[in-house]
């Protein structure tokens, strides 16, 4: 007896030094952490968000970031079903405890012993999980889980159980960019929290876990074992008869996916301004209430993003088929329940094998038939649903191929035909530059359960397409101002944000070229008329080989004047150029057209446009010639309010280019704006000629497909990097500039030219931009002069010498005169020369 009273007594001392150090662990803990907690007493007048908003310059809506989905709801205005899931689902014992459930910290305090330190889910109550989303960051560490504790703790004591409750619904983060369980409810359901389902309300309540792994949109067949888990629990903790249970785990799914609809498609202009909010303002830019208007015109921008899209489709079409999204998608959500992982969902289903009994039921009652197809379609329907569109291009499912013919299912369930004209194109891709034979039959091209693209063509048939395999951007740009009108910055933002408009450093090509032309034109050594050898160079170019640069045709022409050799883009005349005028001297010149000397290579490869620049840069550069030599800057934001009271906040005074200014004024007066004036940085004769000699690229070069929208004023330049890895076009009257990059995000070939892969969209888009304005073509400066000239050799003709053409020049730089020819130009060329027609150039 002895010895069992001793053991007893061991016992209840060590049980009661565990619970003293314990308690003094808590104090202990209480005392370190105490002084550093936020003040839980800010809660009591915490108010909820306002999203960041962005717009077009007239206020059309392009963007909105941050918690705009939130839509806060009153304790009061909580349905009861929904106050029960919710605690079923994250807290059974909210409403008895002080802040913290014992159970669930002896469980955390295990994981965390097995796991190292690490919480890895934490048995957090529902008041501690607003101590966290409210007043401390959210990482997974001991010390935050302490300082989670002891708020909760102090927010019990402060806030009743209802006003935490409803703090924590306005709060959480449920997919789908809705925070809260009223944004929740319009997003996924469109409809108000009153009038959602018993089912509908387990779903949601299902989100706060992991609101990506059991989204009903994103993983339908995973959400419905949460949610029918949660009606288990509901159903065992009383809040639901057996009758409510039974009816609810049956029903299907009927989530929807429910955008916030924008007025402009403009989403990459709409994540620059984000960037912009979050620099200036930093957190506070997607709950303050901001509104940025942005210099984004409401008209052009639809024509950017429709002209880009289209272009790269017809790039796609003449490369070949690269083969189906998705294959041998479950047409039920039954086989793809069967098919699906279970990780992540232990807890649920260790509960009782009744939840997956029933959300098998509730599957099997999700069945869905669509008049002409065979079988339950409900999976097929879903993945529809949560696939989004990219741009023009719409999901569909393959329900039979054979024949000439392909069958599919499109999203809101409609079975649809694609005829063989919309099929007949899909040559299986091979390389860039090569296709494979054209299919004899639709099952070649794709099978039953495959994921595609379709495009509706304007008389409502489809056509078989994917998303593109080339990416582009366009950038439009009023030259006066700098300010940019439209931007696209790639097929599709839901297909890829990276904006290759302003982050995309492209080698340029040869629409680099014109700036080398405008250095020597502005130095004066060199005229439109100067004659430079178009013939082989061999260069030492600091590697252990010589440099041996072609032109993009493979062959020489010889002599020839600055301006058809610009306008047929002859590589080796323009390196000449750039050798007569001097590296260093024509980078310094370079610089004002905003080109930063330190990304400019230090050889002569930059003549054919070796340096990487984005299409945002070679836009502004190309706005400075059009608006005739003022260093403009990009800019996007117009100003930015706040509130609906539009307190200004920011309002934007960019530098401005005025031909009218008197020289050395500073500011002018724009629509009752004071604007500093840009500085000119290239001389408005050298720029009027270099314009002039742009012309004859649309006339006779390289841009001639530029002919059909039927302007006077429109010139530009094409550009195409080695191996065509790049396709630009460049172009631009007086009031609009606008620049086309098309290339592979990979940087390998695209096997095409700026001529036939980006000329043809920047037509497009400027037919519709331009369509209705008159003519703008720039004022001639009193210094720029006519004469006739030899074509062969560049020299003035004198008065009474007959034939020559015309040619522009600086008045201070026209060409010596043509001596008289005094012996035959047969003669000469029989003799193995070819001069100046005097009798010394044949001896």
């Amino acid at each position: 007896m002895t010895f069992f009273r001793t053991l007893i007594l061991s016992l209840f001392s060590l049980i009661v030094a565990l619970i003293g150090a314990a308690a003094l662990a808590v104090v202990g803990a209480a005392i370190y952490f105490s002084p550093g907690l936020p003040d839980v007493r800010q809660l009591q007048d915490f108010e909820l968000h306002t999203p960041l908003r962005i717009f077009t310059n007239d206020g059309k809506l392009i963007g909105e970031f941050g918690e705009e989905r939130r839509m806060p709801v009153d304790f009061a205005d909580i349905p009861q079903d929904m106050i029960n899931a919710l605690i079923a689902a994250e807290d059974a014992s909210y409403f008895d405890h002080a802040g913290v459930d014992p159970r669930g910290i002896a469980r955390a305090t295990v994981e965390l012993a097995q796991s190292g330190g690490a919480i890895r889910s934490g048995g957090s109550t529902i008041t501690m999980q607003v101590a966290r989303n409210y007043m401390l960051t959210l990482d997974q560490t001991f010390t935050r889980k302490i300082r989670e504790i002891l708020l909760a703790l102090q927010m019990e004591q402060i806030l009743d159980k209802e006003e935490i409750f409803e703090l924590y619904v306005n709060k959480i983060f449920l997919g789908n960019r809705a925070y809260g369980i009223a944004a929740a409810s319009e997003t996924y359901y469109d409809k108000p929290l009153a009038e959602l389902t018993l089912a509908q309300t387990a779903m949601i309540a299902g989100l706060p876990k992991a609101p990506s792994a059991f989204n009903p949109l994103a993983n339908s067949e995973r959400s419905l074992i949460r949610r029918n888990w949660i009606l288990f629990r509901m159903r065992e903790l009383g809040h639901i008869d057996n009758d409510a249970y039974l009816a609810a785990v049956q029903e299907p799914v009927s989530a929807r996916r429910h955008y916030t609809q924008t007025e402009v498609d403009a989403a990459y202009v709409s994540e620059m301004a984000r960037q912009y909010a979050i620099e200036q303002f930093g957190d506070r830019a997607y709950t303050g209430g901001y509104r940025i208007y942005t210099t984004i015109d409401s008209e052009m921008q639809p024509y950017a993003h429709q002209a880009l899209a289209n272009g790269l489709l017809a790039y796609d079409l003449r490369h070949g088929w690269r083969g189906s999204e998705q294959q041998d998608i479950a047409a039920s959500l039954v086989e793809a329940q069967e098919q699906t992982t279970t990780q992540g969902l232990e807890e649920e289903l260790s509960e009782s094998p009744e939840i997956r009994q029933t959300a098998r039921q509730a599957a099997e009652r999700s069945q869905t038939k669509v008049e002409g197809i065979d079988g339950d379609v409900s999976n097929w329907l879903q993945v529809l649903e949560r696939t989004p569109n990219y741009g023009l291009l719409q999901p569909a499912i393959v329900v039979e191929s054979g024949g000439r013919e392909m069958q599919v299912l499109t999203r809101g369930g409609k079975l649809q035909t694609i005829a063989w004209g919309g099929l007949s194109w899909a040559r299986p891709y091979l390389s860039p530059r090569s296709r494979g034979a054209e299919p004899s039959s639709a099952n070649q091209i794709a099978v039953r359960g495959d994921l595609v693209r379709v495009i509706e063509n304007e008389d409502g048939s489809l056509r078989l397409s994917q998303r593109p395999d080339a990416e582009g951007s366009l950038v439009a740009q009023d030259p006066h101002t700098g300010a940019i009108l439209a931007l696209q910055g790639g097929f599709d933002f839901n297909a890829s944000k990276f904006n290759r408009a302003v982050q995309a450093q492209r080698q340029s090509g040869s629409i680099f070229k014109p700036f080398i032309y405008l250095a020597a034109l502005e130095d004066g050594d060199m005229n439109a008329a100067s004659v430079v050898n178009d013939a082989p160079v061999v260069l030492d170019d600091g590697s252990n080989s010589l440099w041996r640069p072609v032109n993009s045709s493979r062959d020489f022409q010889g002599p020839m004047r600055l301006r058809p050799a610009l306008a047929r883009s002859r590589n080796l005349v323009t390196i000449r150029v750039l050798q007569t005028m001097g590296l260093d001297h024509t980078i310094r010149y370079l610089e004002g057209f905003g080109f930063s000397p330190s990304r400019l290579p230090r050889g002569l490869s930059l003549a054919l446009g070796s340096a990487s620049l984005t299409p945002m840069e070679m836009t502004n550069a190309y706005s400075i010639i059009a608006n005739g030599g003022f260093q403009v800057a990009p800019w996007f934001i117009e100003r930015v309010t706040r509130n609906d009271d539009e307190e200004l906040i920011h309002e934007a005074t960019p530098r401005v280019a005025c031909p009218s200014c008197a020289e050395g004024q500073e500011t002018v007066e724009i629509d009752g704006k004071e604007h500093p004036v840009a500085p000119r940085v290239a001389d408005p004769a050298a720029v009027y000629i270099l314009r002039d000699m742009l012309r004859d690229v649309i006339t006779s070069g390289t841009g001639r497909g530029a002919l059909s929208l039927n302007r006077d004023d429109i010139v530009g330049k094409t550009g195409t990097t080695n191996s065509q890895r790049d396709a630009w076009f460049a172009g631009f009257n007086s009031n609009l500039v606008t620049t086309v990059w098309v290339g592979k995000d990979s940087n390998d070939s695209i096997a095409e030219y700026g001529a036939n892969a980006a000329l043809p969209i920047w037509i497009d888009f400027m037919g519709d931009a331009l369509e209705g304005s008159p003519s703008a073509l720039p004022e001639r400066p009193d210094t720029i002069v006519t004469a006739r000239i030899d074509p062969a050799s560049g020299r003035r003709l004198a008065e009474g010498q007959s034939g020559g053409i015309s040619e522009l020049f600086h008045r201070d730089h026209l060409p010596g005169f043509q001596q008289q020819r005094r012996i035959s130009r047969e003669l000469e060329e029989a003799s193995g020369s070819q001069g100046s027609g005097a009798a010394e150039s044949i001896f």
